[in-house]
């Protein structure tokens, strides 16, 4: 049957309407924008704990179904907010690993046009069975009735500074004076929050510019105290894996590291727990402080990413595979099977941070 030349022109308009249409509902769901071809290459520096989430082949399938596209480079928390040489390659975003950045990054004449915290996880102490149960004979370390280790760690700053023996702190299989490593507090950002623990700690409270200049060449003591400082939280865990009980008794790391190190290889973990050597313990100080991983948005376009990252999707992915807690310091998913018991669901025993106008004069004297 002839089609007249007003029923085909009615014909086209009412597809292209559909089309038009379609494309409108695409373009107001950032969750289809990769349906149009609208892809998004996005250029940023982050801190090392997050390298392997980025790299997930889940997380890299659920941003690109977003039309996103990641290119991201390691850089330390201190150094992102501060160096002129990385600020100078022109990054669309940020991802340090502590809220105090964003305070730091705005003095240092960084533009930013949002930031928000995607991403949590409480600052622990690793450190191996024989240890912890040494230390929990001598009064250091209790265990609560679900199975998590707990560090009284204003005692152990305390045991440090007075140069005692581990032998006087209960663990007579090392030799020497007791001590904690971190990395480098100018440089990485899980050494920048111990030492703003430590600062808080030794003076009794939330650390002010008085409680600084009295207690803060105690906090430098303890860094001088551990001798080389590696300048990557992620190169630290390594070194503590790698140089067991005698090498690493206690380093400062992240409560993800341990969970994300035994998702990748449940095998070698499951090795590791039934072998004969020295057990990895995970030591939650109390208090502790939570090293919050703001996205700091510096070219619009990154907003994209912010969007992303928070839904419950990529949450639930940080999770599960990573061990990273959501915004508020909650899980935002269930773990596998024996890892669900290793982490406490809350951790009730958190102080603030020192603001910028203690942390910068901290970090020029531990510089010294």
């Amino acid at each position: 049957m002839a089609i007249s030349r007003r029923a085909f022109g009615v014909g086209l308009l009412a597809t292209g309407a559909v089309g038009t249409g379609g494309y409108l509902v695409v373009k107001d769901r950032p969750e289809l924008q990769g349906l149009l071809g609208n892809r998004l290459n996005l250029f940023g520096f982050i801190g090392g704990e997050k390298e392997s989430f980025l790299a997930d082949p889940d997380v890299v399938r659920a941003l690109g179904s977003r039309g996103l596209t990641i290119q991201s480079r390691v850089a330390g928390s201190v150094e992102m907010v501060r160096e002129q040489a990385l600020l100078s390659q022109k990054p669309q975003f940020l991802w340090p690993s502590s809220s105090i950045m964003v305070d730091i990054a705005r003095q240092n004449g960084i533009k930013i046009r949002d930031d928000r915290v995607v991403l949590n996880t409480p600052i622990v102490v690793y450190s191996w069975q024989p240890v912890a149960d040494g230390l929990m004979q001598a009064g250091l370390v209790t265990k609560t009735a679900a199975g998590h280790h707990q560090l009284d760690l204003k005692a152990l700053l305390d045991a440090i500074l007075a140069g005692t023996d581990w032998s006087k702190l209960g663990v007579n299989m090392l030799y020497g004076r007791s001590r904690i490593v971190s990395t480098d507090p100018n440089r990485s950002n899980s050494g920048f929050m111990f030492a703003g623990l430590a600062l808080s700690l030794l003076s009794g409270n939330l650390a002010t510019p008085e409680a600084l200049a009295e207690f803060g060449p105690k906090t430098q003591s303890i860094f001088r105290n551990m001798g080389f400082k590696s300048p990557s939280s992620g190169k630290l865990f390594e070194q503590y894996l790698a140089g067991g009980i005698g090498g690493e008794p206690m380093i400062v790391g992240y409560e993800n590291q341990l969970v994300e190190w035994i998702l990748a290889d449940r095998a070698r973990w499951e090795r590791i727990m039934s072998g004969s050597g020295a057990k990895p313990v995970m030591l939650y100080p109390r208090p502790t402080v939570y090293s919050s991983h703001p996205l700091i948005v510096i070219d619009e376009q990154s907003q994209r990413l912010m969007d992303a990252l928070t839904t419950s999707a990529l949450q639930q992915l940080a999770w599960e595979k990573h061990g990273f807690r959501g915004p508020l310091g909650t899980p935002t998913g269930n773990l596998d099977g024996s890892l669900a018991g290793m982490l406490p669901p809350d951790i009730d025993a958190v102080l603030p941070m020192p603001d910028a106008g203690v942390m910068l004069p901290l970090l020029g004297l531990l510089a010294r």
